[in-house]
């Protein structure tokens, strides 16, 4: 028997053809159609696309009534603009007026608080163990936990979280997430919001690796938000000493071969203090490099880490975060400057000391503080602060890139970094990168070029760079209005903005942005998401996209409230106009209009409860392996009943699904 297709799969099926039939076109594709000049609301509707997440409902008319320059110019001097709305929106995301400290005391790493309850004299009976010793259990004594401790250890945990008024570590990650979507949809400062989405994957750190989440709050407001709009130098320094970089690729755990512990005049070298801080958990064991995609990292970096030096900081880096992979360095500018960078550390790591107040452990931590003093960590630094250790570093002189770095001490690094922030490659990949960014997913070489240069003469002035993005003749250009399909974050924002909803961006959010594949400092590599149509243009994103516009019309995101009963029922094609006018700027192609106007005379299919679509198991089958969307193992949406009138959910949705909305 043939099976019938529901309306949510013809809305997917008519969304992928549809976005299909727009690819993204270079400039100087001669075989397309040249364009006539953007009109002046076209303009509007631009810049607050490139420049923002999408326009909410009465923004065109007050950017027109401002005029466009006065509003980029406002825009690119974010600190002049008003921002208490979104402000007060996050005021009770307490992290981000914590310190790391704080945030490690009060939001406990369970393992670290486990240990000191439960080991903390093992592991000093551990580090204080000699070779020979009969009195010294073995190292592999303890056994893996039986079910009936694993459940006395949970009973524990939850007793202490409790009495002290502790909060679970996986609370972290829904606040850090909950800060980027309700600054997107609420900020007037909106190009600050997207240059902070912009260096957040530039400079990327994946919140699942180990002790990470908890230095994301520091990271985001310290360094990305503080420079978003600043200066390039400033980012890359700010970026290379904070612990969630220095932990995120390791460098926090680079040590000279040759280094010594404090008062020890005997010997010994930086693999073996790395064991005996292991044993203290100052260091831990879950500190290995993501991995990108279909990448191997080569067999002499781990011959490098046996020797104490780790060369992944220094190859990121060089590769993503300044000269980019053609930029012109070689292998051994990488030992060079992972060389630098030795002594550029964290102080407990893993938080330990603060895992837990005294009186919770009935510990006073003596034997961290021991094996810190051992590291030579400054007994007045609080968890979780960089600090640059002088007995792990090299001190002999390097040579990158050509020129000598002998300065001694951290000013190593320093001048590293001075020397790759200069660098004529690196002006061009940044300058490649922001056009990619803001103009189209091909730009010209006259504009990288244009760009590079003003980012060279400001010496790495983020805002005059983006001004002469924002001034080029490119940017307006007709070729590339609404050429850029927006990635998930993009898309769920500017959703939120364009019904003018309403959002505490709670777990419900979350999840949808699991299924849509991009959540804050959710990606695994270092290359942070990717900002190109081809990585997210594929049937098993496209049918979560539609899911995500279906869900949020049709108020069925806990937390996410859309009002649109100011949208007239009575006449599905008065409806239609309505919802193209509001959403879309009433800018609709002949195509996109004629498939809207034969979608909406369906009839509505049945809502199975608990289901954004009516059939998973066929959206479920369409998922390509490999897709950039839709990504698994993350929370999943517990969605409410759809409410409110059904052709006008139907209809927005529909809108919402279009490739004029899907683009930028």
């Amino acid at each position: 028997m043939k099976k019938s297709f529901s309306l949510v799969q013809k809305l997917a099926a008519f969304l992928l053809l549809s976005a299909m039939a727009f690819p993204v076109v270079a400039l100087n594709d001669d075989t397309k159609p040249t364009r006539k000049s953007l009109t002046e609301d076209q303009k509007i509707i631009h810049v607050l696309n490139r420049l923002g997440f999408g326009a909410r409902p009465g923004d065109v008319e007050r950017v027109r009534a401002m005029g466009i320059q006065k509003y980029i110019d406002q825009q690119l001097n974010a600190l002049s603009i008003d921002d208490a709305a979104a402000e007060a929106k996050v005021k009770d995301l307490e992290i981000f007026n914590m310190s790391t400290a704080e945030v490690f005391a009060k939001y406990p790493n369970p393992g670290a608080l486990l240990r000191q309850l439960e080991g903390g004299r093992q592991a000093q009976a551990a580090a204080q163990r000699r070779p020979g010793d009969p009195n010294m259990p073995p190292a592999n004594a303890n056994s893996e936990p039986t079910p009936e401790e694993q459940r006395e250890r949970r009973e524990k945990l939850q007793a202490l979280y409790r009495e002290y008024d502790l909060r679970p570590a996986n609370q972290l990650v829904p606040q850090i997430a909950a800060n980027r979507v309700m600054r997107a949809v609420y900020s007037e400062r909106q190009l600050q919001e997207v240059m902070v989405d912009f260096w957040q994957n530039h400079f990327n750190v994946f919140s699942g690796k180990a002790a990470v989440r908890w230095y994301i709050p520091s990271y985001e407001r310290d360094v990305l938000r503080k420079n978003a709009l600043g200066n390039f130098k400033d980012l890359v320094v700010g970026t290379a000493q904070h612990p969630a970089m220095l932990f995120y690729l390791d460098n926090f755990e680079s040590v000279s071969p040759n280094a010594q512990p404090a008062g020890n005049n005997r010997g010994g070298n930086g693999r073996r203090l790395q064991q005996i801080l292991r044993r203290g958990g100052i260091l831990g064991g879950e500190n290995q490099m993501p991995q990108r995609p279909q990448q191997q990292r080569p067999p002499q970096q781990q011959q490098q880490r046996q020797r104490g030096i780790n060369e992944n900081y220094a190859r990121e880096l060089m590769e993503l975060h300044t000269l980019g992979v053609d930029g012109g360095y070689t292998q051994k500018d990488i030992v060079e400057v992972a060389k630098a960078f030795t002594g550029w550390t964290i102080a407990d790591a893993r938080g330990y000391r603060r895992a837990a107040a005294r009186e919770i452990t009935g510990m006073e931590n003596r034997q961290v503080e021991r094996l810190q003093r051992i590291a030579g960590v400054p007994d007045d630094l609080e968890s979780g602060q960089f600090y640059f250790n002088p007995r792990w570093h090299d001190s002999s002189a390097k040579t990158v890139l050509g020129q000598k770095v002998d300065e001694g001490g951290v000013k190593d690094g320093l001048k590293v970094i001075d020397i790759l922030v200069k660098h004529p490659s690196t002006a061009k990949y940044i300058a490649k990168k922001l056009a990619v960014k803001f103009v189209s997913d091909n730009p010209s070489e006259g504009l990288v070029k244009r760009v590079a240069e003003a980012f060279t003469k400001s010496d790495g002035d983020i805002k005059t760079t983006l001004r002469a993005i924002f001034t080029d003749k490119e940017f307006f250009a007709a070729e590339n209005y609404r050429a850029k399909i927006k990635t998930p974050f993009e898309l769920a924002v500017s959703s939120i903005r364009a019904l003018g909803a309403d959002t505490q961006a709670g777990p419900a959010m979350l999840a949808m942005l699991n299924k849509l594949g991009e959540v804050p400092y959710g990606y695994q590599a270092p290359t942070g998401y990717p900002d190109m149509a081809e990585d997210w243009v594929n049937t098993g994103a496209l049918l979560e996209r539609l899911n995500f516009a279906i869900a949020i019309a049709s108020n069925r995101i806990p937390g996410t409230r859309v009002d649109l009963r100011g949208f007239d029922p009575k006449d599905r094609t008065k409806l239609l106009d309505h919802a193209i006018g509001n959403i879309l700027g009433g800018e609709v192609s002949p195509t996109t209009r004629a498939t809207l106007q034969k979608q909406i005379e369906q009839p509505l299919p049945e809502v199975k409860a608990g289901n954004v679509v009516d059939d998973a198991a066929d959206v479920q089958n369409m998922r390509g392996a490999g897709q950039q969307g839709a990504r698994g193992g993350g929370p999943q949406a517990r969605l409410l009943a759809p409410s409110g009138n059904a052709e006008i959910f139907k209809v927005v949705s529909l809108v919402l699904g279009t490739p004029e909305f899907q683009r930028q």
